[in-house]
Parts: structure tokens; sequence; C-alpha cells
């Protein structure tokens, strides 16, 4: 399965991509929504956060009183581990249950807020960023959520910057116009881009692309590094070295649009070990020792070496 990051700052407009992915059939796990799930009355989640931080976090209905635990529980720092060493176990084994029901030849999208900052960007094979302009957001959160300015612009501030999500970003949407354009452009990704991506991990193909020489484009030095980052994720102590080579690597030199990963894996037997987990980061074997990208958007060659 194709298993998407999607991310963005409060206000930016995720959920209107996640609903619009979920109508072509996508599994959506929205982060937030597990979050309070786990922690629901009668959870062993909610248990443990009274055995941690006594009754007082409770509500006279026994659900969780949230801003009574976050004046406890972030008090210092060693509370907020414990209260991320209790919620954090229960969300991953939420998401592993959920994931384990979804379709092994879909789409699953995973709407997390803090995706960035959490450093999880590397774990999927592609990550979509929604992005607004910090003005639209702050009104939209004052229009539609009933913060106030100052809230709003506090809970911006806290987030990830601009220039860290650019740095993540497989797909960069803007949403700084229309709902309604917000939804074309997701459209657009999902058949131009995701569905067949999904497909060639199912089938466990390479995309079928034919590189033309382009202008020297800027970001292939980024989109080089988000690759390395993944494989090195997908490879763990396999991967010895990796760098991005070839013609994209000359700054100013018109080239193929493909970018070319050399990753030294230390031994033959090596080789076969990473196929498959290069294979759940998007990219299928095409030939012993040779991967290559299944997503459509990013031709991209990884030649494995036993070095």
């Amino acid at each position: 399965m194709l298993r998407i990051g999607l991310t963005g700052g409060i206000g930016a407009g995720k959920s209107t991509v996640s609903s619009m992915f979920a109508s072509y059939g996508a599994l959506v796990i929205d982060s937030d929504l597990l979050a309070r799930e786990v922690v629901e009355p009668g959870t062993p989640g909610l248990l443990a956060l009274v055995e941690a931080f006594g009754d007082g976090i409770l509500a006279a209905d026994g659900s969780l009183n949230r801003p009574a635990l976050a004046a406890v529980a972030f008090a210092d720092e060693t509370k907020r581990r414990t209260l991320n060493g209790i919620v954090h176990p229960l969300i991953a084994q939420r998401r592993a249950e959920l994931i384990a029901t979804a379709n092994p030849a879909g789409v699953v999208v995973e709407d997390i807020p803090l995706l960035v900052e959490n450093g999880l960007a590397p774990l999927f094979p592609m990550v979509v960023v929604v992005h607004a302009d910090v003005e639209d957001r702050v009104a939209r959160l004052m229009t539609h959520r009933g913060f106030t300015e100052q809230d709003a612009r506090a809970r911006i501030a806290a987030q990830a910057t601009d220039e860290q999500r650019r740095a993540v970003a497989d797909v960069w949407l803007d949403n700084s116009s229309s709902p309604d354009e917000l939804t074309e452009k997701a459209s657009l990704l999902w058949f131009d881009r995701v569905a067949p991506f999904a497909v060639n991990l199912a089938e466990r193909r390479a995309a079928t692309v034919d590189p033309v020489v382009v202008p020297p484009n800027p970001e292939w030095p980024a989109q080089a590094d988000r690759i390395i980052a993944r494989l090195r994720a997908a490879c763990g102590q396999h991967a010895r070295k990796v760098e991005h080579v070839g013609p994209t690597t000359i700054p100013g030199r018109a080239a193929e649009d493909l970018i070319h990963i050399d990753l030294h894996v230390g031994s033959p037997a090596a080789i076969d070990t990473v196929a498959e987990p290069l294979l759940a980061v998007g990219y299928p074997r095409v030939v012993p020792g040779l991967h290559a990208s299944a997503d459509p958007g990013r031709p991209t060659h990884v030649r494995l070496l036993a070095s």
C-alpha cells in the first residue's frame, strides 16, 4: 500500500485534502482523533493518565479534562515525557491496527499535524504539505474556530516554519485561494500521481517514465535530500553511505529529470535484505542491484553497491 504523510500548519486546510482523498477510497488516519480515542472514558489510556496525574484531570462526567491535564502535564519536562510515554504508544498501536485493515493495494493517508516537528517525514513514500499564508490562517481560525487573534498567532508560531515544511514536502498544495481551488488541486494530485503510485507499488514495479533533458532545476538537491532521508530510514544500519550522483548534482547544468542515488549497503547479502524496506518507501526492485521510484512524479534510480 501507499502511505502518505499529510501535514500543514493549523488552519491551512488539511481536512479539505484528506476528505477529498477519502472520497476516492483512501483510508484516512487522523492523529488528533486517535489521540482523543485512546483516552476516552473506560480506556486503559485514561486509567493510566489518572494513575500518573491524579483524579484532578477528570471532568465531572468522568471524561478527560484536557485543560486540566495540560496544566499538570506540561508543568515540567519530566511530566511531559510521562504523558507522551503513555499516549504515544497507544496512538501507535491504534494506528497499526487501522493500517492492518487497509486494502494492501490502496492508499493510507496519515493526517499528522506535527509530522515535521516529530521528524516523521522520511517514514513516508510521499509527504503532502498543505500551505496557506499566515494572515489567511489567522482569519480562518478566528472565523471558524473562535480563536482570538492572539491565540491564533501563538498557535501558528509554536509550529514548524514554512521553510521546515518545504524541506520535507514532495507535494506543496497552496491553499491561499478558495476551497474549490484546493479541492481541484487535490483531485488532480490524486489522479495524476497518487493513484498511479499506489498501483505501481501494489504491482511492485517502477513508474513508467521517459525522462527528457530539461533546464537546470534548483530543486534537484532538495529532492535528492528527501530521497536520501527515506533510504536511510528504510535501510537503517545497512545504509553505510547514501549519495546523490549524476548530472543533477551539477549546478546550472541541463540534465534528464532523473535523480540518481548510490546506496552503499556493505555486503552482497544486504542487497537482498533491503529490497522489501525499499519497496515500502516507494522503490521497487527493477533488477538485482537497481531500484527505481514507483512515483511517476519523481523519477529516481537507486543503485545498490556492496561496499
